[in-house]
């Protein structure tokens, strides 16, 4: 992985970092099959809506979010006690994949408070052509602002904010090679544009909070809360199990015995 840069005042400066070649190419390869794996299991759902309903107990999901290559990067923006609110991959397919409008993501999240890092890994070189992540640097200090819905063409998430809070001459392409992660504030603006090229465009987004941070669920546990690293907060949050690796219920992946290890010695 590249060194890492003064993360505090970069990150505060601009609200979004970049980080590159931090995953390798198996763990990559593993995620990519994923990708495919869950859409063959979800037939209905479009590639860019495989989101974190789908990972309660998806054994390959938590090794990939929980890798301490990932948690290293998180633990600079949120501290030690880091748990995961949600993850999702937004996997456009060729000539036809659905830009994300431009938009804020604390404004769709039910956190108290709103204390979180979103990290977008690209699980394939992200590119101009195939509909790179864009930002609008400097902008992570705008209040959050409602999402209003829009469908007036398709998009992933069937909304986005006020055009008069987007200033898109000053956006910035976030080009990533595969394996390479962006950071970014929750109420950084952003999105991306449709992918009409030939090649696939696929990012997964992983949402780290601290512990301290309530995900406030009313209808329950929420799906894809898992406690990564350090300590929970009494209280605050319940906690999924970590899922075992069952072979012919999951896709198999690089590991899966030895996660099965670690997930025994987590459970004592």
């Amino acid at each position: 992985m590249s060194a890492m840069p003064d993360v505090n005042a970069e990150y505060d400066r601009e609200g979004y970092l970049l980080f590159h070649d931090v995953l390798d190419a198996e763990l990559l390869e593993d995620a990519s099959r994923h990708v495919e794996w869950l859409a063959e299991k979800n037939p209905t759902v479009r590639p860019e809506l495989l989101g974190h309903t789908l990972m309660t107990h998806d054994p390959f999901w938590v090794r990939l979010i929980s890798d301490d290559r990932l948690l290293d990067i998180a633990q600079q923006f949120i501290g030690p006690d880091i748990a995961l609110f949600a993850s999702h991959y937004i996997c456009k397919p060729p000539f036809d994949g659905q830009p994300v409008l431009w938009h804020q993501d604390g404004s769709y999240w039910p956190l108290d408070p709103m204390e979180v890092v979103t990290l977008w890994l690209a699980v394939d070189d992200s590119l101009p052509e195939n509909g790179c992540l864009r930002v609008i640097p400097r902008t992570q200090n705008t209040t959050l602002q409602p999402m209003k819905p829009d469908t007036s063409t398709p998009n992933v998430l069937s909304s986005g904010m006020d055009k008069s809070w987007v200033q898109e001459e000053l956006a910035v392409d976030c080009v990533l090679r595969k394996g390479g992660v962006e950071v970014h504030h929750p109420n950084l603006i952003h999105g991306s544009n449709a992918n009409h090229s030939p090649l696939r465009r696929c990012g997964l987004t992983i949402r780290y909070i601290p512990a301290s941070t309530r995900i406030l669920s009313p209808s329950g546990k929420w799906p894809s809360a898992f406690l990564l690293r350090g300590n929970g907060v009494p209280g605050v949050n319940d906690y999924n199990p970590w899922p075992r690796y069952v072979e012919g219920e999951h896709m198999p992946f690089s590991g899966c015995e030895q996660w099965n290890q670690k997930v025994a010695a987590r459970e004592g």
